[in-house]
């Protein structure tokens, strides 16, 4: 079986740190390391993250 491919937006990886999307980012993020899917994710959203506060970008890394 194929495994599906996600693309992410800045709002998913910040949705992390956000006490109300927080359990769902979470909960995705777990699934990628887990290899359940697989992310995507463009070039303009990695400059948008250097914008970024430190612990948003440590969640991507």
């Amino acid at each position: 079986m194929k495994t599906s491919r996600i693309y992410l937006d800045t709002s998913v990886i910040g949705g992390c740190h956000d006490k109300e999307f927080a359990p769902w980012s979470n909960g995705l993020m777990k699934d990628f390391r887990l290899r359940n899917f697989i992310p995507i994710i463009s070039d303009l959203i990695f400059e948008k993250l250097n914008l970024a506060p430190e612990p948003v970008k440590k969640t991507l890394r």
